[in-house]
C-alpha cells in the first residue's frame, strides 16, 4: 500500500480532527502545484486558471454575492508555507486538548462558526470603517487562522486553570494565552495586515461566547465513571483529570493500531469489535 492509499484511509476513517488538518494541507498542495505549473508554462493570465482565486474571501459584498462559497473555503486556503505551518501547529495543538475535553465533533462545528465569525467580523469592518473603503474591491482574506483561534480561545474559557509549558515561559495558564493572543490582535489592527486581524477578533468573539457557554453547563458537573454492578445499585466514582487524559490516550492509541492494521491488510482484517471502535471515533 502505497503513501497516498496510507493517508487517506485516515482520512476517511479519522475523526473531525484528522480531516480539517488533512484539508488544509490537500489544499496548500494543490494550490502550490498550480502555481508552480502557471510558472513554468509562462501563463499570462493566471486570475483565470489559479485556483486560490477562487477561494479566498472578498471584503466586497458584490463579490461575495457571486462566490459564496468563498465564507467557508477561505478558512482553509493558505498560499504562504510559514502562514499554514504556524496555523497548523497552533491547531494541533490546542486542537488535541479541544478533542480530549470536547470531542471532535464540537472542534468541527467551532473551527466552522469560528471561521464564519471571522469572515462577518472581516466583512462588516471593511465595508463599515471609512479607513478601509480605498482596498474594499482589492482586498481578500485566507487562512485557518479565525477557525484556529476560535478553538483556541474556546478551550481556553472552557478549562482556563489548565496549564501547558511554553519555551522560555515555562508552565503557563491556556486564559493568559487567550487573553494575550487576543490583546496582540487588537493592537495589530492598525498594520499591514488588518483583514487578518479583524478576522482572529472575530474567531476569538465565538470563542469566548462559546467557551463561556460550555463552562457555565458543565460548572459541578464532575465527570463520572460507573464501575461493576451490585445488585442493582451502581458503584460510582469521580474521574481525576489525569485519568481521563489517561483513558483518552490510550483510546487514540487503540484507533491508531487499527487504522495501521487497515493500511497493512486493509479493511476486511478487521475484527467486528475494531469496526465499532472506529466507526464510534469518527462520530465523536
Amino acid at each position: 500500500m502505497n503513501v497516498i492509499q496510507k493517508y487517506w484511509i485516515k482520512f476517511k476513517y479519522g475523526n473531525y480532527f484528522t480531516k480539517i488538518l488533512y484539508i488544509n494541507i490537500a489544499v496548500y498542495v494543490i494550490v502550490s502545484l498550480f502555481r508552480v505549473l502557471l510558472f513554468l508554462l509562462k501563463v499570462d493570465n493566471q486570475g483565470l486558471y489559479y485556483p486560490l482565486n477562487y477561494l479566498m474571501l472578498p471584503a466586497n459584498i458584490d463579490a461575495i454575492l457571486q462566490m459564496p462559497w468563498t465564507v467557508i473555503t477561505y478558512m482553509f486556503t493558505h498560499e504562504a508555507i510559514l502562514h499554514i505551518v504556524f496555523n497548523m501547529l497552533w491547531f494541533y495543538w490546542f486542537g488535541k486538548i479541544f478533542i480530549d475535553y470536547l470531542g471532535s465533533k464540537k472542534l468541527l462545528y467551532t473551527y466552522l462558526l469560528g471561521g464564519i465569525f471571522g469572515a462577518l467580523f472581516y466583512i462588516g469592518a471593511f465595508n463599515i470603517f471609512p479607513v478601509f473603503h480605498g482596498i474594499l474591491h482589492n482586498s481578500r482574506a485566507l487562512g485557518a487562522s479565525a477557525a484556529v483561534i476560535a478553538i483556541v480561545v474556546t478551550i481556553s474559557f472552557y478549562i482556563p486553570n489548565f496549564s501547558i509549558n511554553l519555551l522560555f515561559f515555562g508552565q503557563v495558564k491556556l486564559k493568559y494565552i487567550a487573553i494575550v493572543t487576543i490583546i496582540i490582535d487588537f493592537l495589530s489592527i492598525a498594520s499591514e495586515n488588518s483583514g487578518g486581524h479583524i478576522a482572529h477578533l472575530g474567531g476569538a468573539f465565538y470563542g469566548i461566547i462559546y467557551g463561556l457557554s460550555l463552562r457555565s453547563n458543565s460548572l459541578h458537573i464532575p465527570r463520572l465513571k460507573v464501575m461493576k454492578k451490585k445488585k442493582k445499585n451502581r458503584d460510582v466514582r469521580y474521574m481525576t483529570d489525569e485519568e481521563y487524559n489517561y483513558e483518552k490516550k490510550q483510546e487514540q492509541l487503540e484507533i491508531d493500531r487499527i487504522l495501521d492494521k487497515i493500511s497493512k491488510h486493509g479493511y476486511q482484517s478487521l475484527t467486528d469489535k475494531e469496526k465499532e471502535t472506529l466507526f464510534n471515533s469518527s462520530k465523536r
